[in-house]
């Protein structure tokens, strides 16, 4: 999987890291650590995609990606962290 530098964070992913308590310093350390696969979207409206978990710093959260393999490219599509109400206590799972 490519780095963040490879994968620019599009505009859509820049303005929310502004109004959430994440970073893209915090997606960089947790790509070096380990992100989980929790969610796949193989039928995504442009690009098959994936959610990740990850924990960095006592902060869980969740990464979503596009992948196109044939263009080398991954794509962040979001960043945030999970509400407790819609997750499960471990946040891998969506509630109900």
């Amino acid at each position: 999987m490519h780095s963040v530098r490879k994968s620019p964070l599009d505009y859509h992913v820049n303005m929310r890291l502004k109004q959430r308590p994440l970073s893209a310093e915090m997606l960089e350390k947790a790509v070096l650590i380990a992100l989980e696969i929790i969610e796949q979207y193989p039928d995504d409206k442009y690009l098959p995609s994936y959610l990740m978990r990850t924990e960095l710093e006592g902060v869980v959260f969740h990464v979503q990606v596009a992948a196109d393999v044939d263009g080398d490219n991954v794509r962040i599509v979001t960043m945030y962290v999970p509400n407790p109400s819609e997750w499960s206590d471990d946040c891998r799972a969506r509630r109900g």
